[in-house]
């Protein structure tokens, strides 16, 4: 039975009033509302969540300091929320983090379950009197939810909090400033990763300078949304932080490629193939393996080693060592070691020949005979005059055939060659795109035509994209780059209705400061007259 005026009896029937309502506000006819409901709504919404956060981390801290948990079979509260409410890792541990959030600051919690503060805000004050000495701190918050509750923006609270800490903090005390700092790359499924993490003013400044710098269109062509472009400008800054050699350990190098094969593919085995797909699918999801398009583009302009991979077939070798005793003992009585043709000294047919059954051998000696037979089927097939290396050695052209290590590793081989390198990029200072005028300094090395393809690593197939030109349009979208023999480029997009074309060969002016009536490089303005170097073509 409920209690007086509406309230319910128990804790049963207010989650049941509680369902009952939520479920009346999303099957509710909002289209229909008033603004002035819809906004009344929202408003009551924010004071539900608040008032939400706080009776679920008061239940959430007695249910846990209890050891509820444990009826379940679990060995903690964040364990528990995960399986029995079907919460991701990381939303567990903010629900255990604002148990333990609030029962540090009972006036905070106080003003959530109020409804007087919104949860995010709620957590910024604690974040702030957190840094005060434990005497003062339910005073600041006493103080700062008052002032929220005056109309106080979060501005003025962090003046406010600022000015207590100034106030507070004991002489000569010194803040280390890591507290308000931390930064954590978690890595999911298949190797991406999640971010997360509260920045210095400093770091915010720096990260959103570099971002605005490296995240705008590269052209008509970019597609991409304006977040997209974000994560794709912190990749390319972390790209030529490594490419400058200002990483430590690196010194400059660029992308590492292990390229993996089975033996029994380079043997033509038919389920060669089969089960070096089934080997690579079950590592694709290993931080830092690519396949597919990401694959093909990072072979454009990376240090590649090859890598051949085996195992031990036991059933094949037990018939080896069951193939060397018939062939290597003549008679029931006779021992290892005799000649191999069949026929011994003493003139008696070998087991071979009578089809006789290998002769019984302890299972410790047939042991010690299996390793040594390992051993020496392991020295023909690895090492420089292996088969291994022979069969990899025999593939088209580098950078596959490098000197080979045991069983098998190729010495790393740099797909484009210093000379060849320093050629193309003063051939194309810049971005070899239409339109692109990154440096060539920070842009990766483009095959033309697909070293698996057959494409040559030549001055004529080689040209510099910047990152997002040739992961994302190039390699990822499908857009396809034509190189003429004036050093003017074209590229025609995937479905062949976007023709861009630079107006002129390469500069080595800044963009804007070419040669009189050609244009910058890459200057998309449509052309009244044919380009120099071919008949008219569409332009975009």
């Amino acid at each position: 039975m409920s209690g007086s005026e509406g309230a319910p009896a128990g804790v049963s029937e207010a989650l049941a009033m509680l369902d009952r309502a939520l479920d009346h506000l999303n099957t509710a006819d909002v289209a229909g509302l008033p603004a002035s409901i819809q906004a009344e709504a929202l408003r009551s919404l924010g004071r539900a969540e608040a008032k939400h956060t706080a009776a679920r981390s008061r239940v959430l801290a007695t249910f846990a300091g209890q050891g509820g948990f444990g009826d379940d079979g679990h060995c903690s509260a964040r364990a528990w929320l995960k399986w029995q409410t079907q919460v991701t890792h990381g939303a567990a541990v903010a629900a255990v983090g604002w148990a333990r959030r609030l029962a540090a600051h009972p006036v905070i919690a106080a003003a959530l379950a109020a409804g007087e503060l919104s949860p995010s805000w709620a957590r910024q004050v604690c974040d702030w009197t957190d840094r005060l000495p434990g005497q003062n701190r339910d005073d600041a918050d006493e103080i700062l939810a008052a002032a929220a509750r005056g109309g106080a923006g979060l501005a003025g609270l962090a003046g406010l909090a600022q000015e207590m800490y100034e106030r507070c903090a004991p002489s000569g005390d010194q803040d280390d400033g890591f507290d308000d700092r931390w930064f954590r790359l978690g890595i999911t499924f298949q190797g991406a990763g999640r971010a997360q993490g509260d920045l210095t003013p400093g770091c915010a400044a720096a990260l959103s300078a570099v971002l605005e710098a490296l995240g705008k269109k590269a052209g008509p062509e970019d597609t991409r949304t304006s977040w997209q472009r974000r994560h794709d400008a912190l990749e390319e800054a972390c790209r030529r932080l490594i490419r400058a050699g200002m990483v430590p350990a690196r010194a400059g190098q660029p992308t590492q490629i292990l390229m993996h094969m089975s033996l029994g593919e380079l043997r033509g085995d038919g389920g060669g193939s089969a089960a070096e797909a089934a080997w690579a699918a079950a590592r694709a999801c290993q931080p830092g393996w690519v396949t597919g398009a990401e694959a093909q583009a990072a072979l454009c302009d990376a240090t590649v080693i090859p890598v051949v991979t085996g195992h031990v077939d036991w059933s094949a070798l037990d018939r080896l060592t069951d193939a060397f005793l018939l062939t290597r003992a003549p008679g029931p009585h006779a021992g290892i070691g005799q000649p191999a043709n069949g026929q011994p000294a003493n003139g008696q047919p070998c087991r071979a020949a009578t089809g006789a059954g290998p002769p019984p051998l302890s299972p410790a000696t047939r042991d010690r005979l299996r390793r040594a037979l390992l051993g020496l089927a392991a020295d023909a097939l690895s090492g420089p005059g292996g088969l291994a290396a022979r069969l990899r050695a025999a593939l088209d052209g580098p950078p596959l055939t490098a000197v080979s290590l045991p069983l098998d590793i190729g010495t790393a081989t740099e797909t484009i060659p210093a000379h060849l390198r320093r050629a193309v990029t003063t051939r194309h200072p810049h971005c070899a795109f239409p339109g692109c005028d990154q440096p060539a300094s920070v842009c990766d090395i483009h095959h033309l035509t697909p070293r698996s393809r057959g494409g040559p690593t030549s001055l004529p197939n080689l040209v510099p994209l910047c990152t997002f030109h040739h992961l994302t349009a190039i390699h990822r979208w499908g857009w396809a780059l034509t190189l003429h023999g004036d050093g003017t480029t074209t590229a025609t997009s995937p479905d062949a209705t976007r023709v861009l074309h630079s107006h002129g060969p390469p500069s080595h002016s800044p963009p804007g400061h070419g040669p009189p009536g050609n244009g910058p490089p890459g200057d998309r303005r449509p052309s009244d007259r044919p380009p120099s170097h071919g008949p008219p073509r569409r332009t975009a």
